[in-house]
């Protein structure tokens, strides 16, 4: 999967199926649930029931395997994490889910990729940056894909788009708790034109 991941850190379950149905009507083709938020998987769950079709869900910031297996319960389908953890790549990847570990340094990119993971969250990507990842690209395997997260928003999407990201996770410059349904639809739509203009 390649593309936007709406990232919602913070929200809650009684407004997460409206912000839901604002991202996947913009288009948005992932959306994630950090599990710092309150009651993540009850949120994954009420996502992944009414947009499992149509959107991959995933759980955030997983530090365990045992969240792994929790995060598959409630329907998750997508593992992000904000480091490189074997033993959690290969968790999800036995679960049938897709791992995003974070990565930051080249030895951390071909651990994740040694453990099974086929997608590298660039994090942070403003301290990796487009030069970082343009010379990651050049010794990485071709068919794996980079998405930086951190940093992202409207001003360098188009930027990184045209370096060759796969695609981008995108927090507090889309959704921050709170946050109406209705302003973050408007701001889902603006940011899926910019990455679809590429």
């Amino acid at each position: 999967m390649t593309g936007l991941i709406a990232i919602l850190r913070g929200v809650t379950p009684a407004e997460v199926v409206g912000v839901g149905r604002a991202l996947v009507d913009a288009g948005f083709p992932a959306i994630e649930v950090p599990l710092n938020s309150p009651e993540p998987f009850e949120s994954v769950r009420l996502l992944a029931d009414a947009f499992g079709d149509r959107c991959e869900i995933g759980a955030g910031t997983v530090l365990t395997t045992e969240d792994v297996g929790r995060a598959r319960a409630a329907g998750a389908r997508l593992i992000v994490a904000p480091n490189t953890d074997p033993a959690v790549i290969s968790a999800a990847v036995a679960e049938g889910m897709t791992p995003y570990p974070g990565v930051a340094t080249p030895t951390e990119a071909f651990a994740a990729l040694a453990a099974g993971a086929r997608y590298l969250k660039l994090f942070p990507a403003d301290a990796v940056g487009i030069g970082g990842m343009k010379a990651w690209r050049a010794v990485l395997p071709r068919e794996v894909g980079l998405l930086p997260v951190g940093g992202v928003d409207e001003t360098n999407l188009a930027v990184w788009a045209a370096a060759g990201a796969a695609g981008a996770g995108l927090g507090s410059c889309l959704y921050r708790p709170g946050d109406t349904a209705d302003a973050v639809g408007v701001r889902a739509r603006a940011l899926s034109e910019i990455w679809h203009q590429e």
